[in-house]
């Protein structure tokens, strides 16, 4: 039988998606307040040239930029997370069209997972109506897609970025575990 244990923490990453930049940067200082300093942050780009999923909700060009925390969290925290980012983006919202899209997500060695209120066949419940999505699986020093990852998910610069951020964690990682 095996022993229950503590979670190991994991690199909590957030994906912003916007079309009113100084929301975003507002939204990320928010972020940034709730849960720490970031450690990496990408240029921007045009989410909209990959979909045109959240042109007409958010009225325009959407972008995308992707950041990381520098300081690993529990993560038991995702549901949480997703409820305060939810907040934020509804303190933005203007006839009920989200100027910024929060999607939060944790990176462990082996996994992104990302938070949704979107239930789905491969989604788990998690609490207060937050999912967790297995994303991207790494395997032989790359990500892996399944058949359900969001399209900008599968592009090399998402990819180069979730790398870079699962170096950090990794190191993170040793020092900790070394240290016990």
């Amino acid at each position: 039988m095996g022993t229950a244990m503590h979670f190991e923490p994991e690199k909590l990453i957030c994906a912003v998606l916007y079309t009113d930049e100084a929301a975003a940067n507002a939204a990320i200082e928010r972020l940034k307040a709730a849960y720490g300093d970031t450690d990496l942050e990408t240029v921007p780009y045009s989410f909209s040239e990959i979909s045109p999923y959240y042109d007409n909700e958010m009225g325009g060009t959407v972008y995308r930029k992707m950041l990381s925390f520098a300081r690993c969290r529990d993560p038991q925290e995702l549901a949480a997370i997703k409820t305060f980012t939810n907040a934020v983006e509804q303190e933005t919202a203007d006839a009920g069209n989200r100027h910024i899209n929060l999607d939060p997500g944790f990176v462990s060695p082996g996994r992104l997972s990302l938070a949704t209120t979107k239930n789905a066949g491969h989604r788990i419940p998690l609490s207060d109506g937050i999912y967790a999505e297995l994303t991207l699986f790494y395997a032989r020093h790359e990500w892996h897609p399944f058949p359900w990852t969001y399209m900008d998910f599968k592009l090399p610069q998402v990819h180069a970025f979730l790398s870079e951020a699962r170096k950090i964690y990794m190191q993170q990682r040793k020092s900790w575990l070394s240290s016990e």
